[in-house]
């Protein structure tokens, strides 16, 4: 069966000390998982797309508006890959294999070619790893379990700045969506 890892939203905004909407710590200790998923990922040539909020500054009406302060704001250091993560994407985008995709909602199914770009690939299993695990990853598990897919969430790869909303989606993972949790 053919698969992909979904990087989801690793950016310095939602990572960083001083990101707009940082999951701070929890976001910080997942990157040395992230980045050997990547290498497994890479060396096995199974697809990687780094799926990343795209927002637009001062766009009030946009749903995310009244709940969060403005975050990932395109053009912005705030939307750049965290890290070792960047590093690594810079040094393997051209890689066939390595596609970024902009998302504007928490799922990263809503909006985007994304279930037409796996589909066409025979892709039927999914990795998920990134922020927030209560967010975007639990927002994107449940578009994919609903087209589908295979879910495997990896537990060491995924965080949130809400425990309780980040226990609560491991369970959910699990319980109603089938999702293998590692």
């Amino acid at each position: 069966m053919n698969k992909a890892l979904l990087v989801i939203d690793y950016t310095n905004d939602f990572v960083a000390n001083d990101g707009a909407l940082t999951c701070g710590q929890p976001g910080q200790e997942i990157e040395e998982t992230i980045l050997n998923l990547l290498e497994t990922f890479a060396v096995n040539r199974d697809d990687i797309i780094m799926a990343v909020d795209s927002h637009i500054e001062h766009d009030d009406y946009h749903p995310e508006a009244t709940l969060f302060p403005a975050h990932n704001i395109n053009g912005t250091a705030g939307r750049d890959l965290y890290r070792s993560i960047k590093n690594w994407y810079e040094a393997h985008r051209l890689n066939a294999t390595v596609t970024w995709l902009d998302k504007t909602r928490y799922s990263a199914f809503v909006g985007t070619t994304l279930d037409l770009y796996l589909r066409a690939r025979n892709i039927r299993e999914l990795h998920l790893v990134g922020v927030c695990t209560d967010i975007c990853v639990l927002h994107t598990a449940v578009s994919a379990y609903n087209l589908g897919y295979k879910l495997v969430i990896h537990e060491a790869g995924v965080a949130s700045f809400n425990q309780t909303g980040h226990q609560w989606a491991l369970n959910h993972f699990k319980n109603s969506l089938g999702a293998e949790v590692r």
